[in-house]
């Protein structure tokens, strides 16, 4: 089992965090969409397995179109898609990644 990082401020026997492997499948392609499935499963923390079953969902419901590149993949986020849960239904992942971006420490 993949092992989650441990950062400045969190127990080190927390296991949860705020978004889930979806949240972050799709974070981590909106920085790279031609991130391969073997070096994404690692940085989510995930089993290859996993992600491909999650990036099926998240094209299955409009989030990611898949394009065949040679023998690669690209995924394209739609970041117009609306989020699922009532909640924050009002938002779309382009604002998650918005949002996520702007708080980024800066390289100063």
């Amino acid at each position: 089992m993949a092992t989650q990082p441990e950062h400045a401020g969190a127990p080190a026997n927390s296991n949860w965090t705020f978004f889930t492997n979806h949240a972050h499948v799709l974070i981590c392609l909106a920085h790279n969409p031609d991130l391969r499935i073997r070096d994404l499963a690692p940085m989510v923390g995930i089993t290859e397995r996993a992600v491909q079953r999650i990036l099926r969902e998240l094209a299955n419901e409009g989030f990611v179109e898949i394009e065949k590149v040679g023998r690669r993949n690209h995924y394209n986020m739609k970041p117009d898609q609306h989020l699922r849960h009532p909640v924050e239904s009002h938002a779309t992942v382009g604002d998650i990644i918005n949002l996520l971006e702007g708080l980024k420490p800066s390289d100063d």
